[in-house]
């Protein structure tokens, strides 16, 4: 398996399963969206991924009915970076779930964490968690493909404040985004390695027996600058200024 070179501008394709074989077939929807959609026709380079971070890369050698048939020129792993950003992401009304977790997973989130804050308005009852997590899923995979990122972020189940609490006590860096807050997350010093979490409250703000709760955890409550963001792009926005720091540089 060879060094992970540079992604490009060649479009990804995530499979459950990525046999080491010379062709490979990649069909159902991501099959027919290749087919029907992109168009793609033979000597066309793609990427065909595990969401894991291994990577076939080749050329398409036919479009089919079933899919799409590409050849298999090298293999390659992309390693997890050296530190993993999780965010506790308050449950938005409506859509503004999927929005959030599909803009935090263009911008590195590594765990997105569904969280039932006191102020929610949406509520995920006993028979609408499934459904929820799936969407945020669906949504992250997507989310994935479109930015080319060969390593999908978890999506786990939703947690309760006390959970989050546990979460952020074993971070290496914890951080709750709150308006009120005097220190910028920008002047904040990171690790070199291990876990940050990044908490977003929902549409009504965080509780106060939720900040005490969280800074009694180890979390810091920072502010992104003065305007004040939508849950839904709070986290992203908080991503991409560690990312800067990190990723980026």
């Amino acid at each position: 398996m060879s060094d992970a070179p540079q992604l490009d501008g060649a479009p990804l394709f995530l499979v459950d399963d990525l046999p080491d074989a010379p062709e490979l077939l990649v069909a159902g929807a991501e099959g027919r969206h290749a087919v029907e959609v992109l168009r793609l026709g033979p000597g066309e380079r793609v990427r065909v991924g595990d969401g894991h971070g291994t990577v076939a890369e080749g050329e398409v050698a036919a479009a089919v009915a079933s899919g799409l048939r590409v050849a298999v020129r090298s293999r390659f792993e992309v390693p997890p970076p050296a530190v993993a950003f999780v965010l506790v992401q308050a449950l938005p009304k409506g859509d503004h779930g999927p929005l959030a977790v599909d803009l935090a997973t263009e911008l590195g989130v590594d765990r997105i964490v569904p969280w039932q804050a006191s102020r929610c308005v949406t509520r995920w009852r006993d028979d609408r968690v499934a459904k929820g997590v799936a969407k945020w899923r669906s949504a992250a995979r997507a989310a994935a493909k479109q930015s080319r990122r060969p390593r999908l972020p978890e999506v786990t189940e939703p947690m309760t404040t006390r959970d989050v609490c546990g979460l952020l006590a074993d971070a290496d860096l914890a951080v709750v985004l709150h308006e009120a807050a005097r220190r910028p997350l920008a002047e904040l010093p990171l690790p070199d390695a291990g876990t940050v979490v990044i908490v977003v409250g929902p549409e009504g703000g965080l509780a106060d027996g939720e900040v005490v709760a969280f800074r009694a955890a180890g979390a810091e409550p920072v502010r992104l600058g003065p305007e004040v963001l939508r849950t839904s792009t709070a986290g992203a926005a908080a991503l991409a200024a560690l990312s800067a720091r990190t990723r980026w540089a």
